[in-house]
């Protein structure tokens, strides 16, 4: 018998964040269980049960910079600006690179939780769609016109 992995949508989860009012418990606990792949597998760690005591206690920023700290241990927080009645959030993996310079990921929305959960779901995105193979590709056949030659003089 196999276990079937959850199907992660993360458009489906990135427009979910866009139209939500705000941060609860039910659009939390989703996101953990589809956007998250370190949390399941901690099972009930110190790191893991503080998240949960944030997410009941309703200290919604909090909890998503727990989150964040937990799933995504090489992104930083670059920037969290607050414009025009929304939050802008930018995460990076290169925060002392200028901007120009850096790819940064932003989200915004007018809920600073749900603005920093937008830029998470981002990053989580990119992360399914770039797979990176833990063992370099390597040809596994010469080309039939090569042929060695030594250019090394021994005289």
């Amino acid at each position: 018998m196999t276990a079937a992995a959850p199907h992660y949508d993360p458009t489906s989860l990135g427009e979910r964040l866009r139209h939500a009012q705000g941060m609860n418990r039910p659009l939390m606990l989703e996101i953990i269980d589809k956007a998250c792949r370190r949390f399941p597998s901690l099972g009930r760690s110190e790191r893991t049960a503080r998240v949960m005591r944030l997410i009941e206690v309703e200290a919604w920023a909090d909890a998503a910079l727990a989150l964040m700290e937990l799933e995504l241990p090489l992104w930083r927080i670059r920037r969290i600006a607050y414009d025009q009645g929304e939050w802008h959030c930018s995460l990076s993996r290169e925060r002392e690179l200028p901007d120009w310079l850096d790819a940064a990921v932003e989200g915004c929305h007018g809920d600073l939780a749900t603005a920093l959960l937008s830029a998470f779901a981002e990053v989580q995105a990119r992360a399914i769609e770039m797979p990176r193979p833990s063992v370099p590709n390597v040809r596994l056949a010469a080309d039939s016109l090569y042929e060695p030659a030594s250019c090394e003089n021994f005289s």
